[in-house]
């Protein structure tokens, strides 16, 4: 089996079927995306929205087994999550390498002008030709934005925050949101004919995020986008598809007559699919559509149960009845003489009717509704440090070359800190810096004795990609500790994937992990760094809960928009790496 590519003004997959070994991701995926077409890829981590992006992409799938047709744009660009940059790039180099392909066809343009301007090709074939390839060069230099290009360069920089660092700077020596934005302004600066992107708000504080909706609402050719963003794809998208598997058999009970009201499940214009859905509307709206339609899934399973086991027993009971094996007796033989065949064809008839629609409701009956995947919340077991009061740590005159200078920062038993700025403003050195894993130039952080603190990285690295999550968890937390709560028991991985390599896991999954490797023990200080990216909508809102009632403190740095809004704690803003307001929410 094999993927078969054309190229199109369109992004459309027919009839594609992805599987990893015997763990099948989706099959049978037909999906249609037009030119100016926003199309929104939503589910659970592990559904396969990174998957399916890079095989619209063109791109192979390690380990896979691929079947279906692709037809793609032919200049069409992907956003990975992970930027696939070498520390030693410099930045310089990156954007210009992402103006290569805006160069050839600059060449192609001027090649194709004086093809045409040759005496040569003035008449006959050899002109038409050569008008030809011009018409053919000159679209593709306006597609491609050629003679704007340094224009929009220094814009997509200044737009996205990183205009002001120096190109001479290597991957290596700037953040990792930072690195994100780069990856960001060279995709776009590219202005392919089509864009991919995978989670592309991650690491976009307020500004660079609305400048980001701004670029995609204007843009011409076909988007089709992942995200966890609740905003993000509000504001942007055109249209959502659900890769969950666990909605056909909602949506199978959607066109069933069950009542499609408004606000229902219908395909966009410009936009189809199968094998997962389309919806028209805002990422709200189908939340509370999704939610109604488990809803009926799970009470038409429900009643079909209760019809099965009646049809069941009624055919078992219409069985004995007709074949009861008693003999007539004398009195029987003058009634059966009347009654017998009358009364046989009237018990077999309710038999077979019995029967047929037992057999067609075991054939039709809609399947069980997978259990969601539930954070569990936080498990007991954390050491008390002895005294119910007084500070956990405390950071004073501390500062960390030009990323961070903070006067004064104390960690209470009950803390809830919320730390926000624009990427590069300091906020992953002041986790860092609370954790141990960055040392400061000057001043001091002291922790109280005993102190456990657990961190959970933007940047999620497994040092042994073979390992199945069961097995790192055990060798992480201990034997011990992971019988008393077992990886299974914390509703972070589906059981398919809790003896899988983690190397063939999503980023999702994988942050998912290392969360669960951080709370099966619970630290005293839990300090989340952008806790809301890779995990799936419904996820981080169990998490963001859980953390309210978490036996520690609580530092969070993020800019995520919805987190911050519902945000109930304390807030600590940095700017350029020294704090520019604090506040209390009421």
């Amino acid at each position: 089996m094999a993927v078969r590519l054309s190229h199109s003004d369109h992004l459309r997959a027919d009839g594609l079927s992805v599987a990893y070994g015997d763990r099948r991701v989706f099959s049978d995926l037909d999906l249609t995306v037009s030119p100016g077409q926003r199309l929104g890829l939503i589910g659970e981590n592990g559904v396969g929205k990174s998957t399916l992006l890079a095989l619209l992409a063109g791109t192979s799938v390690d380990q896979a087994v691929v079947d279906g047709r692709l037809a793609r744009p032919e200049r069409t660009g992907l956003l990975l999550q992970e930027p696939p940059y070498r520390p030693s790039d410099r930045i310089g180099d990156v954007l210009e390498r992402a103006l290569a392909e805006v160069r050839a066809i600059e060449h192609e343009l001027d090649a194709a002008a004086a093809a045409l301007g040759d005496p040569t090709n003035a008449d006959g074939a050899a002109g038409a030709a050569a008008s030809a390839r011009y018409q053919a060069a000159l679209d593709a230099a306006e597609r491609a934005e050629v003679w704007s290009a340094p224009a929009r360069r220094d814009e997509l920089l200044e737009g996205l925050g990183i205009s002001g660092i120096d190109p001479d700077r290597t991957v290596g020596e700037v953040s990792g949101g930072q690195r994100s934005r780069f990856a960001l302004a060279a995709l776009l600066l590219a202005a392919p004919d089509a864009l991919l992107l995978d989670e592309p708000t991650n690491h976009l504080d307020d500004a660079t995020a609305a400048f980001l909706e701004t670029r995609l609402r204007a843009w011409r050719g076909p988007v089709v986008f992942a995200s966890h963003d609740r905003e993000f794809l509000d504001r942007v998208a055109t249209g959502l598809v659900d890769l969950d598997p666990g909605r056909a058999g909602a949506l199978a009970l959607a066109r069933s007559g069950s009542g499609e009201g408004p606000g229902g499940l219908s395909p966009s214009d410009g936009l189809a699919s199968a094998g997962g859905q389309v919806f028209g509307g805002s990422f709200s709206e189908f939340l509370r559509v999704k939610a109604d339609e488990r809803d009926r899934w799970q009470r038409q399973y429900e009643a079909e149960q209760d019809e099965l086991v009646r049809l069941r027993a009624s055919v078992a009971e219409t069985a004995r009845e007709v074949s009861h094996g008693r003999g007539p007796t004398d009195n029987d033989k003058f009634i059966a003489k009347f009654k017998h065949s009358r009364t046989d064809q009237a018990v077999s008839r309710r038999v077979r009717n019995a029967e047929v629609r037992l057999a067609t409701l075991e054939r039709e009956q809609v399947r069980k509704p997978p259990a969601p995947l539930e954070f569990a919340g936080i498990p007991s077991g954390a050491h008390a440090l002895g005294e119910a009061s007084g500070l956990l740590a405390q950071v004073t005159d501390a500062s960390v070359g030009d990323r961070l200078a903070i006067g004064t920062l104390a960690i209470a038993p009950e803390t809830r800190l919320l730390v926000t700025g624009a990427n590069g403003a300091g906020k992953s050195t002041l986790l860092g810096l609370l954790a141990g894993r960055v040392a400061p130039d000057r001043g001091t952080v002291a922790l109280r004795k005993g102190l456990r603190v657990g961190l959970l990285e933007q940047d999620v690295r497994f040092a042994d990609p073979d390992a199945s999550p069961r097995a790192l968890y055990a060798r992480t937390v201990g034997e011990r500790r992971a019988e008393q709560v077992p990886l299974s028991g914390l509703g972070l991985l589906a059981p398919r994937d809790l003896d899988r390599p983690v190397g063939v896991l999503s980023t999702g999954q994988q942050r998912r992990i290392a969360l669960a490797l951080v709370i099966a023990r619970p630290p005293h200080v839990f300090l989340l760094d952008e806790p809301t990216n890779h995990l799936s909508l419904g996820l981080a809102t169990e998490l963001e809960e859980a953390l309210g009632g978490y036996p520690g403190a609580v530092v969070i740095a993020s800019h995520d928009r919805w987190l911050r809004r519902r945000w109930r704690g304390e807030e600590l803003r940095l700017d350029a790496g020294r704090v520019a307001g604090a506040s209390v929410a009421a």
